[in-house]
């Protein structure tokens, strides 16, 4: 077995280990200043409502990501550099042909009850989002495992129905927790998890308070004694709040007043750009979206640089339909970016056989920060086309539950995903659960089985190039712009070294990172 020593390129490693059977043994971090202990984190989070619940299969928000990172551990991490970390497992390795991947648990990792974690918890926990039945996001993630096995005390072993170069990726998903088993079934109910901290109270859309779990695995992270993560919806409270001492974080600032928060002296604002992205999302399967020359017209109605400026107030880059980052490895870079054209929205209008369109779109600020004004500003842009876009405006509390993949046409936010495989698969492929435009298409399916066992880079390359396209030339998603995460702290904490990109909040793993200075 090779052991690799330092940290490589993401894609050479796995293509590498998929290839010759290696394993990963990479070290968590690298060496830093170590971070004082002591306190207890206050949290201001732009999400969270009555619906939520510990299961991981259901988290759907910022606040349950949150959690499921603070409460669970994961068999693989993504690291503050973007490279993939052993977490729970301490290694893995591929078959030549990347479809078996054999997993070795790391000794002493137990769960807050003080229960050792088996090879028999991981199988359970990754059980809870397979099966026929299943309701999990993460379900099309795990579609492709056909059996899940152990190999004595200490390996799970993965068999997929095809190979998988980007697997070890996959299992680091907020869904994908490590839970205790009970009766062989993954027990979420109990709060009990093996993360850095233990569940104290939880009440849904309101407050979640964490402790220190003593018996956590790892040395240099969980370094709060105490976190109370607090659901604050609007953002005048989360501003206010941050303001007033009352928490020490908040995230999805109102970007309208974030050089106004700049002044405060013992107040940092931060500015992280990643694959988060805000769209328009229609439902294919109703009319009129089930047209494709309908979606588009709305693609060419709405002024992606008008976005950029007055809703990011530049902190972003305009977007071309499809979920991929500039600053991914397979960003369809030859794609013509798509500009807003009237002219064209008419002519799809009129292929469609239309003079003109009416629709309705819901928009809330618990979709993203400024997604009512954003849906004004499409509103003026899409009349000059033929479209005539009536904005209304619904509660924030209740919205993923309530309007998102249940209206015909909404805003949306996505955080994105570390590698191409899992985006797609997650929000795009035929039935995931978190399709929310509903879009069917056979050769963008094909293509998505086919590239995640291609090894070949250039062949790999091109699939995903033709992917990026299909999508935004086909699909029922209008993705305007690209968001930085711009967030905002007291000067007070110590965040261990640059943020990861991958989610909000230093990857959403912010209660194992952040300590106080």
């Amino acid at each position: 077995m090779t052991v690799f020593k330092s940290d490589l390129d993401r894609r050479r490693f796995l293509i590498m280990s998929a290839a010759l059977g290696t394993a990963s043994t990479l070290p968590f971090g690298t060496a830093q200043a170590a971070q004082k202990k002591g306190g207890t984190m206050r949290m201001g989070k732009a999400h969270g409502q009555s619906t939520d619940t510990l299961d991981p299969g259901t988290a759907t928000n910022g606040f349950t990501t949150a959690t499921m990172y603070g409460l669970h551990g994961f068999l693989t991490e993504v690291g503050k550099d973007g490279l993939l970390k052993p977490g729970v497992a301490e290694s893995w390795e591929a078959s030549a042909d990347a479809k078996s991947w054999r997993f070795k648990l790391r000794k002493g990792v137990t769960f807050h009850d003080g229960k050792a974690v088996t090879p028999d918890d991981v199988i359970a926990s990754i059980n809870h989002h397979r099966g026929e039945k299943s309701k999990s996001a993460a379900a099309p993630l795990v579609k492709a495992v056909e059996k899940i096995s152990a190999d004595g005390s200490d390996t799970v072993v993965f068999d997929l129905t095809a190979g998988n170069a980007d697997f070890p990726f996959v299992l680091s998903d907020y869904h994908l927790a490590i839970l205790p088993s009970k009766d062989g079934a993954a027990d979420w109910k109990s709060g009990v998890g093996c993360g850095a901290y233990k569940l104290e109270s939880w009440k849904p859309g309101i407050v979640a308070q964490f402790k220190k779990y003593d018996g956590f695995w790892a040395t240099d992270r969980g370094f709060f004694d105490a976190i109370e993560m607090r659901a604050l919806v609007d953002v005048n409270a989360r501003t206010t709040a941050l303001i007033s001492g009352d928490v020490d974080a908040v995230d999805r600032l109102d970007l309208k007043t974030v050089g106004l928060l700049k002044r405060r002296p013992q107040i940092k604002v931060h500015a992280v750009s990643g694959t988060q992205h805000f769209t328009f999302a229609t439902n294919t399967r109703q009319a009129p979206f089930d047209n494709v020359d309908v979606r588009l017209a709305l693609k060419y109605g709405i002024d992606r640089e008008e976005m950029v400026k007055k809703i990011l107030f530049g902190y972003g880059e305009v977007g071309n339909d499809h979920p991929i980052g500039r600053g991914q490895r397979y960003f369809n870079k030859d794609l013509e970016q798509r500009a807003y054209d009237p002219d064209k929205a008419k002519f799809h209008l009129k292929k469609a056989g239309l003079d003109s369109l009416k629709v309705e779109l819901e928009a809330a600020d618990a979709a993203f920060a400024g997604a009512v004004d954003a849906a004004v500003l499409y509103q003026n842009s899409a009349r000059a086309g033929g479209i005539d876009i009536s904005v209304k405006r619904v509660p924030n509390d209740g919205y993923w539950s309530d309007v998102w993949m249940k209206k015909p046409f909404c805003a949306v936010y996505w955080s994105g995903r570390p590698v191409e495989d899992q985006m797609f698969t997650t929000a795009y492929a035929s039935g995931a659960p978190w399709n929310d435009t509903f879009w069917e298409n056979a050769r963008f399916n094909e293509l998505l089985v086919a590239a995640r066992a291609e090894l070949d880079e250039d062949k790999r390359r091109q699939m995903y190039y033709e992917m990026q396209a299909l999508v935004s030339n086909e699909g029922g998603t209008v993705i305007p712009m690209f968001a930085s995460y711009v967030f905002a702290t007291t000067d007070k904490l110590d965040f261990g070294g640059d943020f990861a990109s991958n989610w909000a909040l230093d990857g959403e793993r912010w209660m194992e990172r952040w300590s106080f200075a």
